[in-house]
């Protein structure tokens, strides 16, 4: 039977190229000169450190640009509330999203079911696996998960007949 995935994956290595990216511009920009900002990764958890709120909110917009840039959609950042450091600097943890939740998960299935496509979704993990008996039952549901507005960005991967 034909299938596909609906996965929800972010290339770290970009992520990384982003990031290298915005510590140039950093280094470079008038407004961060003497400020002690900078931005580090640890697997798949972003450490934004910045010396006030101002400065933060750049650093937020510096982030969403240099993503967008390599193709990252910056929906995948799942941002915690700021906390403070020491004086009056700032630091805030970004967790880059992989895979798909189970709520966002149950709600895709929902959504795909209610729609009357003849197909059949499956929850595997952090992936969702749609199988039909016709590659244009596939299509449509590709289609129609498109329209949906989600906030994490989703991938179409695997299709086989």
């Amino acid at each position: 039977m034909p299938s596909f995935d609906i996965v929800s994956k972010t290339d770290l290595a970009e992520v990384d190229n982003a990031l290298n990216n915005i510590r140039r511009e950093i280094e470079t920009r008038y407004d961060f000169k003497g400020s002690n900002c900078r931005i580090e990764r640890a697997e798949e958890v972003i450490t934004i450190h910045a010396d006030d709120d101002l400065k933060l909110k750049q650093m937020h917009e510096l982030l969403a640009a240099h993503l967008t840039r390599r193709k990252i959609d910056a929906g995948v950042l799942d941002y915690k509330t700021p906390e403070t450091a020491a004086g009056q600097s700032v630091r805030q943890v970004v967790v880059v999203r992989q895979g798909i939740d189970k709520e966002l998960a149950k709600k895709l299935v929902k959504e795909i079911k209610g729609s009357k496509i003849k197909v059949q979704v499956a929850i595997q993990g952090d992936e969702l696996r749609v199988t039909g008996k016709k590659r244009d039952d596939l299509q449509e549901t590709i289609a129609f998960c498109k329209g949906l507005k989600q906030e994490l960005p989703l991938q179409y991967v695997n299709f086989r007949d």
